[in-house]
């Protein structure tokens, strides 16, 4: 830095002086190129705790179950029920601080108890969320039948496994389950038509034969010539044979299809649409948005097809939120694998696996939140924290010291840092993708993707690799290192950066050996000065220090050392402050504003003329120079900070 702004920083590296010890450094040849070594394309984790095969699966027995509520602001007349999801572990304390809200929709997660599935009821619920999940998300003839029939192939390599169980009262509700299967749809079992308990008179003819009323109330149908799936949730009292009814365009009517139906007398089902799945992550996702194409219409039994019965519109708009869920928990699940991967000295520090996550989604998820403000204030303690440790630790002068941190903190050092400490694959780099995520139980996307493979080296799952720059993750580091500030402290985010393999050190105390000056009264009025500033000086060379340009004659060194430690501070405290006023309102974009109209020499020059600094800086300049600066200070008006600092000053 040049000019008056130099005495600023300077001084607030006097205080940062007051802190720390020696210790060793990496020298920066060591330091080397990630990219020279560094692989664009990086698998993506998957937790552990939903990998299996569905043989060792349903030989279990015992299943440790989560109740999945939803809640908030759903534009929907059925309130969504809750869903159960069973895997094959405890998936720890954590797992139950993961209750989330986005896009207004409230999701709670309870760990409920664990229970035991014999094999036959595991092979029930894998048909049942196979089927209900191809309904809503594919929503094709072809596609569901086809994913239907895959559950009954046997699985035995490992692959995305856990159970999606509805809910009524707390309890799994097996009469969907047993009853809402591919039985119906392939028209195999005559007796899965009815439920046993009704009479014939309440029998109704569908394309398929007689079906019972309860089975019918609550159903998904499909009518082939429309290629359309419907929900039925009740009956019309009216039927076909009434022709002021039959004259309404919402009839899908037999004359329409040129088809000869023999029940007229059956009364009309009414059925809307299925609803529509979507990211309700997305940030742009409109809280209380309609879920779907819900119109009502009236439908001939005898067109219709069965392909669930019975389930309810309740659990169909549950299971709609399915695949968003389940994504945010997978990542929430990685993100606290994160923590326990870090090591045990990372675990006394209270950090929710929530935050870890804001730190390791970047933007390009288009989410509620991304790592770019945490990232702006990881990035400002880092280079604190380095360059404390380089003026502690070397004699170098400013501009060496800022070489070295330059390429301490370079992105090529941060990213190598991440791989060699395996992070890179716990990034959520992309926007959510509806087409590739995998409906447990089926074991493919919508993209025909199946493998799910073992890294070995990183003991971790992968269902994917993304290509993802040396930069983001870089950006990652230090937004993790933002998160530990942010919820812990200084201490919880050095302990992270010295986790990476990082070899700097946190001073208390800097040994800093000098020339100690004795009649520093005849040099700078120490009294005026620390009257000033509300501080006194145990070491009051540190000061004349500060105050001294390179330009003086007086013999010592000059401020470029603490101006190199003073900057690293006020950037740091500025930032840290800043995050704090405005969060969690304040945009990335601002937090970055913010802190450039405010961490730089414009501003540190008017702080330290509002303040009558200037007059205490031993230098040579001309005295012309010294003219235009002390008509500059006796004018000065206006902020020290901001957009709008006030006039400008010379500079020596």
């Amino acid at each position: 830095m040049d000019g008056y702004a130099s005495p600023s920083a300077a001084a607030a590296g006097v205080a940062g002086a007051t802190r720390g010890g020696e210790a060793p450094f990496e020298s920066e040849e060591g330091t080397g190129n990630a990219d020279d070594t560094y692989q664009h394309e990086q698998p993506v984790y998957f937790p552990e705790e939903l990998v299996d095969n569905w043989v060792s699966f349903s030989l279990r027995g015992l299943y440790y179950c989560y109740k999945i509520s939803l809640g908030g602001c759903l534009n929907t007349t059925s309130p969504p029920a809750d869903i159960i999801l069973a895997v094959k572990c405890d998936m720890g304390p954590e797992f139950l601080r993961n209750s989330f809200t986005s896009g207004g929709v409230e999701v709670t997660i309870q760990y409920m108890r664990i229970i035991h599935l014999n094999q036959e009821q595991v092979i029930f619920a894998r048909r049942f969320q196979s089927t209900i999940l191809s309904l809503l998300i594919r929503n094709g003839h072809s596609e569901v039948r086809d994913a239907i029939r895959y559950f009954h192939e046997l699985q035995v390599s490992v692959g995305v496994v856990y159970l999606l169980l509805p809910s009524v009262s707390g309890k799994i509700d097996w009469c969907s389950v047993k009853f809402a299967t591919s039985s119906v749809y392939d028209a195999t079992e005559k007796d899965m038509r009815h439920c046993h308990s009704c009479k014939d008179v309440d029998l109704l003819q569908t394309m398929d034969g007689p079906c019972c009323r309860c089975m019918l109330r609550n159903s998904v149908v499909y009518i082939p010539r429309d290629k359309r799936f419907y929900n039925i949730t009740g009956f019309n009292d009216l039927n076909a044979n009434d022709l002021l009814h039959f004259r309404d365009m919402s009839v899908v009517s037999s004359k329409r299809y040129g088809l000869c139906l023999t029940s007229e007398s059956n009364p009309l089902l009414v059925a809307s649409g299925l609803f529509t799945v979507q990211n309700f992550l997305h940030k742009c996702y409109e809280k209380g948005k309609e879920l779907g194409s819900r119109n009502t219409v009236e439908l001939r039994p005898e067109l219709c097809r069965v392909v669930m019965a019975p389930v309810s519109t309740n659990t169909l708009c549950s299971f709609s939120f399915v695949p968003s869920i389940m994504h945010r928990i997978q990542c929430l699940l990685l993100s606290a694998k994160l923590k326990i991967q870090l090591g045990p000295r990372m675990q006394q520090f209270n950090i929710t696996a929530l935050k870890i996550l804001e730190a390791l989604t970047t933007k390009e998820c288009q989410e509620d939140f991304s790592l770019e403000s945490l990232e702006t204030l990881g990035d400002s303690f880092l280079k604190y924290v380095t360059g404390q440790h380089l003026f502690s630790t070397y004699k170098y002068r400013e501009g060496k010291l800022t070489s070295m941190r330059k390429k301490l903190v370079s992105n090529a050092a941060l990213c190598q840092l991440a791989c060699k400490s395996k992070l890179v694959g716990y990034i959520n780099g992309e926007e959510f993708n509806l087409n590739k995520w995998i409906i447990p139980g089926l074991g493919y996307d919508r993209c025909g993707n199946t493998k799910c493979f073992y890294v070995p080296k990183n003991n971790m799952y992968s269902l994917r690799a993304i290509s993802i720059k040396s930069k983001r993750i870089a950006d990652t580091v230090e937004a993790l290192i933002g998160a530990y500030l942010s919820t812990s402290g200084e201490q919880a985010a050095f302990h992270f950066i010295k986790s990476l393999g990082m070899d700097v050190e946190l001073h208390i105390e800097m040994q800093e050996e000098r020339k100690i000056i004795t009649k520093y009264e005849e040099i700078i009025d120490v009294r005026s000065l620390e009257t000033m500033l509300g501080y006194v000086f145990n070491d009051r060379s540190l000061l004349i220090e500060a105050l001294t340009h390179s330009s003086s004659n007086i013999a010592g060194p000059c401020y470029e050392r603490l101006e190199f430690l003073g900057d690293a501070v006020l950037d740091h405290i500025l930032t840290d402050y800043f995050y704090k006023l405005h969060y969690p309102g304040c945009t990335p974009a601002l937090l970055t504003n913010l802190r450039k109209a405010s961490v730089n020499n414009c501003c540190y020059a008017h702080a330290a003329v509002k303040a009558g600094l200037h007059k205490h800086i031993l230098h040579s300049s001309s005295k012309q120079m010294i003219n235009d600066l002390e008509n500059s200070g006796r004018s000065f008006s206006g902020p020290s900070h901001g957009w709008e600092p006030g006039i400008g000053l010379p500079e020596i």
